[in-house]
């Protein structure tokens, strides 16, 4: 049974597991370790993580790598002078949360992804910098938290004929056989279904992914090249960190070596549509239409219910100059997920392109009610507004 509390900007969702499974969520970085003495004795994640990566992680790029959840000197006494390690499991949990929200007031932001540290500074943050400083915090506070990733809600983005995936992170705590996850996703109703524990090298290769995803967007090959680099090496299999791997190869114009990875990251995942719809345009890439034209047709195939499927769909469609289906594509994107920013403002687009600007503005406008932080949509609304991103 799901139960779903609110809590100022997070959200609580807590999920009854057996204890025979609760145990064994968090098997190895078990934050904290009770001795027969019954004493509590830290367990290092941190240097432990150190040693996990080091032989992973290519030479030259070692001296970038960073836990994304360690907090700095300064931050940890901060913190020592506000909370109290002392009280039961909830009661330190509870604390935590109403410090984030309450002490710090902290602010929802898109882009670009921060540590812990950073989250703590600056008082704003995405999802995965919300936990990020969660977890770093909580373990502080003798807490055995951990990241888990939900499987039904993913971000794409598509940008040159090519879709950048990106994947939504909660954190997770057991309380007495419970499995509690705390969430910070403002505009978005959480109706999660499929939650899947991870453990730190993983939760290192999202992080990773998502600075080089942002570095994507923005045309920034270097950084890209380096922090995806980083989430490939930490986890190979990891779906998104393969794809958006594949991605930079294509925007460097190897589409063989593109190819290459997208199809090995189709042996796991055959009904990726990011990495299915990348393969096609590798293909297409190199001339190769006909393959192209199959892989594209596997696509229309797999039954879709997230609503950046159908965004991607009618940008795609869009830029072949074909607004009714993208019209169509978008509205299909509503009907899945009204909450959603890129959603408006892929029919802002639309409505822009066959001169309903009346319409484009209202859907501009409700993309930044939802997301204010949204760089494309403020782009969008300058353009539309003649100046002035604020409507």
């Amino acid at each position: 049974m799901l139960n779903n509390f609110r809590s100022g900007h997070v959200e609580l969702v807590k999920m009854v597991v057996p204890k025979q499974l609760a145990g064994g969520l968090w098997p190895l970085l078990a934050g904290l370790v009770l001795s027969t003495c019954s004493q509590y004795q830290s367990f290092d994640s941190v240097a432990y993580l150190h040693k996990d990566y080091a032989d992973k992680v290519p030479k030259e790029l070692r001296d970038q790598v960073e836990i994304p959840y360690s907090l700095d000197e300064t931050t940890l006494a901060e913190i020592d002078g506000i909370l109290s390690p002392a009280g039961s499991e909830k009661r330190r949990t509870d604390q935590i949360v109403d410090f984030i929200f309450g002490g710090l007031d902290l602010q929802y932001s898109l882009t670009p992804t921060k540590n812990a540290s950073e989250t703590f500074a600056t008082r704003e943050g995405n999802c995965l910098a919300f936990v990020n400083l969660f977890v770093g915090i909580a373990r502080h506070q003798r807490l055995n938290p951990f990241y888990v990733e939900v499987e039904d809600y993913q971000r794409w983005n598509y940008q040159g004929g090519t879709v950048i995936s990106r994947g939504h992170i909660v954190a997770g705590l057991n309380i007495d056989g419970e499995l509690s996850t705390f969430d910070f996703l403002p505009y978005r109703p959480k109706g999660y279904r499929d939650f899947e524990p991870i453990d730190d090298l993983t939760a290192m290769a999202h992080y990773y992914n998502n600075l080089g995803a942002e570095a994507l967007m923005r045309g920034d090959v270097g950084t890209a090249r380096d922090k995806l680099r980083i989430a490939y090496s930490l986890a190979p299999d990891f779906e998104k960190g393969v794809n958006n791997l594949g991605v930079l190869y294509l925007r460097l114009g190897d589409a063989a070596a593109a190819i290459e990875l997208f199809e090995r990251g189709l042996e796991l995942y055959p009904e990726s549509v990011p990495l299915l719809s990348n393969q096609a345009r590798a293909l297409q890439e190199l001339g190769r239409q006909e393959e192209a034209d199959e892989v594209l047709a596997r696509i229309e195939d797999v039954n879709r219910i997230n609503p950046f499927f159908f965004v991607y769909r009618g940008e795609m469609a869009l830029g072949q100059g074909d607004t009714e289906t993208a019209l169509v594509y978008m509205r299909k994107a509503l009907r899945t997920d009204s909450e959603v920013p890129e959603v408006h403002l892929g029919l802002a687009k639309v409505f822009f392109a066959i001169g309903d600007t009346q319409r484009a503005r209202h859907h501009v406008e409700r993309a930044l009610k939802l997301d204010a932080t949204n760089e494309e949509a403020r782009k969008f609304a300058v353009m539309l507004y003649g100046g002035d991103s604020s409507p």
